[in-house]
């Protein structure tokens, strides 16, 4: 199945092929290959053609009326096509108002949506009619602020309904100084000042330049960048003028030592570097009515405080804790707020985390999610393309970053280890079991030389988690949990704790690494060695998740035929598994199908241990137990076919309400597990649907409409509060995802 855009597109330079690319790689990285993204691509006439990617499935002149209905009847014809996507520009399409669009969207059988770049206020009646005739003959618009919307509404009278809102996506990038970045282009000695596009005489620049001598007497080292080349039909229609005359006025004021000009197209990874390596971001362009600015979406993006002219966009975007919003044409207003900024650094850099943190839902993955459900809604039920979302690639990057070579670091401030946090026994047995099972899926006999480098990777962490859980072994009982950055037991903190959580995972994750054959035989015969010492220790535990927990360890044994001595393990499961049932007998009602009169955390555990237990040992009581509770968690959290779990801030009680904030990764994770392994036990499919939907959480299918795992660090964010994500990446969360990753 595809999803057709009509648009222009790379290698055609332009804002709108730009757009589209981002927009179609997110959306592919999200839905392929269950949805693929196809191109119907506009070329400026008959002459211009371009050697476009195999994506791309038509050509048309987008100034050839004739062209428009041939493509809409092929598109007709094709069964593959669910919807098709219309990025509208009115400069790209042909006729009055790109009135040949017409042709096309109304002999369009397919659902269809148009996303408007443009929306003009106050429109004359000809464009009040072209664009309500564009907006009845397609299914939905969308636009990428709320004052489009409302201009949309009020101006042209198309239903609010009929409207939504998403806004332009931006990169994920790391949040950073622009110190490594000034230092690699050459200006680790100066204040950076930049401005980024295909320029054209709207960009406003001659303003910023007027603006800087004054600047540059208070600060010597400032220095202003333009990059970008020159827009090419501006190119084609009048050269170099605009360029050559922001030239003379350079040297005409003395600045060609403080201003530089890049005159080239940038591919992305150097315009992020460049906007990387900016401390302040001016957006000077002269069109009071511009709807939407990528560049100015960007710039917030990367974490850069933004002075801004105050077109429409800008006045929606730049609040006071993220930029200073200039008079159009008026140099002075531009010096007052450079130099504003260049002498407050503490307000630069909280502009710049504001601006940061208030844009994670525009990167361009939480904007795919949002367009993939505005399309779904379009087609028909068995088509819907939000269900099978694509299973990101594992990657191991921020599990290494948060691990030293003592264990993994317990906390993160964004994506960086917060070594002063310390170490926990929960989380290096976690990362101990995420990375044993990947080793396991890795198989034996391997000659990808990436597969062999991950294998030894992950044999390395391995090690470094199990020398974890050896040093917090107690001598006279289980584990220890906690211990502090220096490398020592955290007495005090230990001392408090109920340490039944903590010691339970590390059984587990010892008995995965026993029974996992992968493994070479010394680490195999540590990690069976020391789980030996604990069950001759007689290893009891009284809470739930502990039991299930012990339960689960004792179901890997068996499974997997380890050898254990002293221990009947098939007793032990049905011990173990027993009390869980009277658990469950003596807290649920016809209404409450559950082990206690909570819902609290780590819940799906004990359906699972006892499923697991059932499969082990054959007891029926268990699968009716473990199946009954799986499914009474199940119609709590999921609603509408997004799944929502318990959250961590006031849980859900017998008698009171749920509540939904703080949601976090490891509740998730355990759903998964949970879900697995029903669909294993029963293979009723309806297991595995919601399987992918509980896992869909970490890809954007929660209550904020926003992805949790993070792709460019392969970290996950530490939760989703009522209003936003946790954005840092603790071991937790990052091991919590793994886990219900490898799963698949």
């Amino acid at each position: 199945m595809c999803i057709l855009y009509v648009s222009t597109f790379p290698p055609r330079k332009c804002g709108i092929a730009t757009f589209t690319y981002d927009l179609t790689h997110a959306m592919d990285t999200l839905l392929s290959p269950m949805i693929k993204s196809k191109i119907a691509a506009l070329n400026p006439d008959d002459v211009l053609s371009y050697n476009y990617p195999k994506n791309v499935l038509f050509q048309f002149n987008q100034k050839n009326e004739h062209d428009y209905l041939p493509i809409a009847r092929e598109i007709n014809r094709m069964k593959e096509v669910r919807l098709v996507n219309i990025q509208h520009e009115f400069g790209i399409f042909g006729g009055e108002f790109g009135s040949y669009l017409l042709n096309f969207t109304r002999a369009l059988k397919k659902p269809a949506v148009v996303n408007f770049h443009t929306v003009i206020p106050g429109p004359d009646e000809r464009l009040r009619n072209a664009v309500r005739d564009l907006a009845e003959s397609v299914n939905a618009i969308t636009v990428m602020t709320a004052l489009s919307k409302k201009i949309l509404v009020e101006d042209y009278g198309i239903p609010d309904k009929k409207i939504r809102v998403i806004p332009h996506g931006i990169h994920p990038q790391p949040f950073t100084s622009s110190r490594s970045d000034k230092l690699a282009l050459g200006f680790s000695d100066r204040v950076v000042l930049s401005t980024f596009g295909l320029l054209n005489r709207g960009k406003g620049l001659e303003y910023v330049v007027e603006a800087l001598p004054e600047v540059i007497k208070r600060f010597p080292s400032f220095v202003y960048i333009y990059f970008g080349a020159t827009h090419p039909v501006v190119l084609r229609e009048e050269g170099e003028s605009y360029r050559n005359e922001i030239i003379e006025k350079i040297y005409r004021l003395g600045l060609f030592d403080h201003v530089k000009l890049y005159n080239r197209f940038f591919p992305l990874g150097e315009l992020l570097r460049f906007l990387r390596a900016t401390d302040i971001y001016i957006s000077p362009g002269l069109e009071p009515n511009q709807a939407v600015s990528g560049t100015l979406s960007y710039a917030l993006g990367i974490g850069r405080p933004v002075i801004s002219t105050s077109f429409a966009n800008a006045r929606e975007l730049i609040t006071d804790d993220v930029g200073i919003l200039v008079n159009f044409r008026d140099p002075q207003s531009y010096t007052d707020a450079i130099l504003r900024l260049l002498e407050d650094e503490g307000l630069r850099s909280q502009m710049g985390k504001n601006a940061y943190f208030k844009t994670r839902r525009m990167i361009w993955l939480n904007v795919a999610v949002q367009y993939s459900k505005v399309f779904s809604e379009l087609v028909p039920r068995q088509a819907r393309i939000t269900e099978r979302k694509s299973l990101p690639k594992i990657k191991l990057d921020h599990l290494v970053r948060l691990t030293d070579n003592f264990g993994i670091i317990q906390f993160a401030k964004l994506n960086r280890p917060d070594v002063k946090s310390g170490y926990t026994l929960d989380d290096n047995a976690r990362a101990l079991v995420a990375s044993a099972s990947y080793y396991r899926k890795l198989g034996r006999s391997v000659t990808n030389p990436v597969t062999i480098k991950q294998k030894r990777v992950l044999l390395q962490l391995v090690n470094t988690y199990l020398d974890f859980i050896q040093f917090v072994s107690q001598t006279d009982g289980l584990f220890w949990n906690y211990v502090r950055y220096d490398h020592k037991l955290d007495r005090a903190r230990n001392e408090k704790a109920d340490l039944e959580d903590a010691s339970s995972r590390a059984l587990y994750a010892l008995a995965v690494v026993s029974a996992t054959g992968a493994l070479p035989r010394k680490v195999r015969e540590k990690a069976m060695e020391l789980l030996q010492s604990k069950i001759e220790g007689k290893a009891a535990f009284s809470s739930p998740r502990a039991l299930a927990r012990w339960s689960k360890a004792l179901c890997v044994l068996f499974e997997n035929k380890v050898a254990v001595s002293g221990l009947n393990v098939e007793q032990a499961i049905e011990e173990q598994n027993n009390r869980l049932i009277s658990l469950y007998e003596g807290t649920s009602s016809p209404d409450w199908q559950w082990f206690e009169s909570s819902i609290t955390y780590s819940n799906p555990i004990m359906p699972e241990a006892l499923l697991l237990g059932y499969r082990a040992v054959g007891h029926n009581e268990y699968l009716k137990v473990g199946k009954t509770t799986l499914d009474f968690l199940i119609k709590e959290c999921f609603v509408e076919g997004i799944y929502i779990p318990v959250g961590q801030d006031g849980w859900y009680h017998k008698e009171g309400k749920r509540n939904n904030n703080d949601q976090q990764p490891q509740e998730v994770s355990a759903m998964v597990c949970a879900l697995k392994t029903c669909y294993e036990v029963t293979k009723d499919h309806r297991y595995l649907d919601l399987m992918h939907c509980a896992f869909n959480w970490f890809l954007g299918d929660n209550s904020l409409n926003q992805v949790v795992y993070d792709g460019t660090t392969g970290g996950c964010y530490d939760g989703v509060g009522r209003k936003a994500i946790n954005l840092n990446q603790g071991a937790e969360s990052t091991l919590s995802y793994l886990l219900a990753r490898v799963a698949f």
